[in-house]
């Protein structure tokens, strides 16, 4: 299906970033449109944005607690969960994403050096694009690979398992996680598509705005939506 031009984003634009999981809210994060071919979507976000995120994973990066990760997934599990603010930090993140594939390919750059430190493959539900951005949901599986793509190893396996025992994951994306897999390391090993592109010599530019949620959503802390 192609997209009609209108409806693509044009570079240079904020686009809202959701998670949603039982018709709820999960995440929402501004980025900026890199490109927006209609088959490939490119985001960028970095030190300083403002985002929602669940509480249990806010208490999960600020504590490293594994308690804290599992307590969000039984949040998920049983669709209860409060948002809050969270403003990025640490790393430049750039997300390329093809339509309907079950994974996003992130490279996560240093904002003291601007050099690539770590690609990281995001198993995910394929995005559904919204007037404001696009819809995905994360299906916990990671894989990280080194910048020279030399070496690369799986990530939160055990999580993914759980999710599935929960019935988080359904057996369906189940079937698409574990098709992208195979995909995704033949990708690397044959440095195809957008691990044979020029991405490692991205920059972010110090110049640009910062992207923002919309003041009523980022007004107080959402408990859900649609």
């Amino acid at each position: 299906m192609t997209i009609p031009a209108a409806a693509l984003f044009p570079s240079g634009t904020t686009a809202i970033r959701r998670e949603t999981y039982g018709g709820r809210v999960l995440t929402a994060a501004p980025h900026r449109v890199i490109h927006d071919t209609g088959d490939e979507i490119a985001l960028a976000c970095w030190p300083g944005i403002r985002s929602l995120v669940p509480t249990t994973w806010i208490d999960w990066l600020q504590t490293r607690d594994p308690a804290a990760r599992d307590a969000a997934l039984r949040a998920y599990a049983a669709r209860q969960w409060e948002l809050n603010h969270w403003t990025w930090r640490d790393t430049i993140w750039l997300s390329i994403v093809d339509r309907d594939a079950f994974f996003s390919v992130n490279l996560f750059f240093s904002p003291d050096h601007g050099g690539l430190d770590r690609w990281y493959v995001n198993f995910q539900r394929p995005y559904r694009r919204t007037p404001e951005g696009i819809d995905t949901f994360d299906l916990a599986l990671d894989l990280v690979a080194d910048p020279d793509l030399s070496r690369w190893t799986w990530k939160d396996e055990d999580e993914y398992d759980q999710s599935r025992r929960m019935g988080i994951i359904t057996d369906a994306e189940h079937r698409g996680v574990q098709e992208a897999r195979d995909e995704v390391v033949a990708m690397i090993e044959g440095r195809r598509g957008v691990f044979g592109a020029d991405w490692p010599d991205w920059r972010a530019d110090p110049s640009w705005p910062v992207p923002v949620l919309p003041a009523e959503m980022m007004a107080q802390p959402v408990a859900s939506g649609a």
